[in-house]
């Protein structure tokens, strides 16, 4: 399959940020790989490829090099397992007019209005109670209920005559999926049988809506790709391919490599398995401890690092071209994106932006640049906010998209290319800042 057909396949199976994590923990363990866990001594190899998991929905991997010095530092890339939903509430059903509906609350800044009249299923994961050996434990178990399950209906023009004159969505009660025509339903009857469950099993879950709508491929040329969670899921796959290629072969005396990803960006990141937790530096901080690495040394390391912090970024608009900066307008197809702010929403700067304009140059890759409207505020992403626990030099990268927390987003299909080649050439370590 081509590069575009491989990120669709696996957006398919990302539903949630818990189906992406086992996804690239599959990934990971078909490119030898061994899953660790924090709860657990780690047994760390020279040459040995690891990963691990917080909360199943975050993730760090890394492969250590046969001779290795603090001096090398780290190598990073991090991007983000979540995307804007809408996240099922507890005791969810509501009879209402003859129809049963679930009761679902804003995950991140979404475009909303794209929810509407379109097929959306249930998927993220429940926690149920087995008993065996006369004892009872709790377990974790993904669910991805597979077929057209609900869908949120518009109001007719004829009873909302100003319906494209601007309106405001309540969400309460108008986000609202509609499920059944028959009350008695049980959309948790519906959740247990999808995961072969008996309901009574179920103790609490994490449920989000996502998007049935497939990936595709569009345009004269079949140039664009549109698709659900495109943020940040399209740096997650370009990243992870970039890693693997840098540790396919036995690594001698390159920097550390680590790939990253965190959930909960789309929220703040404030939560134990985000990129403002402990994670990172609790990884990176247990590899210099099995290095045998004193503390100085370690202090060493993360002042030779750099991360690249891969959050998908605003293309030019054709429709709303005054939206954009009237000089930095990224378009899509035209490269990977840097991005630059004055208030340090993005991190990069002059030293750390260089490192990887020079890294594209060597993997033939081209690079744009972005900065805000400045009548117009960004959000932030990983970088800066990671940097709470970690201090590392970050570059804040991306590839051009339209329509940005929509549920169903678009982008370039060359640019995917261009981020795998330019991460691959950046794991080398083959430029560094004296």
């Amino acid at each position: 399959m081509s590069t575009v057909e491989n990120l669709f396949s696996f957006i398919k199976k990302s539903p949630s940020p818990f189906h992406a994590v086992a996804e690239i923990s599959n990934i990971l363990k078909e490119n030898g790989f061994a899953e660790l866990s924090e709860s657990e001594m780690w047994n760390l190899k020279k040459e040995g490829k690891y990963f691990v998991t917080r909360n199943s929905s975050s993730l760090i991997a890394f492969a250590l090099p046969q001779n290795f010095s603090p001096k090398n530092g780290f190598l990073l890339t991090a991007s983000h397992s979540d995307s804007p939903v809408f996240k099922i509430k507890e005791n969810p059903e509501i009879a209402s007019a003859g129809s049963l509906v679930l009761n679902v609350e804003k995950y991140g800044g979404m475009l909303i209005q794209p929810w509407f009249d379109r097929p959306l299923s249930v998927a993220g994961r429940v926690v149920v109670r087995k008993n065996e050996n006369g004892k009872s434990f709790l377990r974790q178990i993904l669910v991805n209920i597979d077929r057209n399950l609900l869908m949120i209906p518009n109001l007719a023009i004829h009873m909302n005559r100003e319906a494209n004159e601007g309106h405001k969505i309540d969400v309460q009660n108008e986000i609202r999926p509609v499920l059944t025509l028959n009350e008695k339903k049980n959309l948790f009857s519906l959740v247990a049988e999808s995961a072969g469950l008996s309901e009574s099993d179920i103790i609490s879950h994490d449920l989000f809506l996502y998007n049935r709508s497939h990936p595709s491929l569009w345009g004269a040329e079949n140039e664009f790709i549109s698709s659900p969670k495109l943020d940040d899921l399209e740096c997650a796959y370009s990243t992870l391919q970039g890693f693997l290629a840098a540790t396919s072969k036995s690594i001698s005396e390159n920097p550390l490599p680590l790939y990253c990803l965190f959930d909960n960006e789309e929220v703040g990141s404030s939560s134990r398995q985000g990129a403002d937790s402990t994670f990172l530096s609790d990884t990176l901080s247990r590899i210099a401890e099995k290095l045998d690495w004193t503390d100085e040394e370690y202090k060493i390391a993360l002042s030779k690092s750099l991360m690249l912090s891969a959050d998908n970024a605003h293309a030019v608009h054709p429709n709303y071209v005054s939206s954009a900066d009237p000089v930095n307008r990224p378009k899509v197809n035209g490269g990977i994106v840097i991005k630059f702010n004055a208030a340090q929403k993005y991190t990069s700067d002059a030293l750390s932006s260089a490192v990887f304009k020079e890294v594209c140059k060597k993997a033939g890759v081209p690079f744009q640049i972005y900065t805000n409207n400045s009548n117009v505020p960004g959000g932030s992403t990983l970088g800066n906010i990671s940097q709470n626990h970690v201090s590392i030099s970050c570059v804040d990268i991306g590839l051009a998209q339209w329509a940005m927390h929509s549920p169903y987003e678009s982008a370039g299909a060359k640019d995917l290319d261009f981020m795998i080649r330019a991460v691959g050439e950046f794991y080398k370590g083959s430029v560094t800042v004296n």
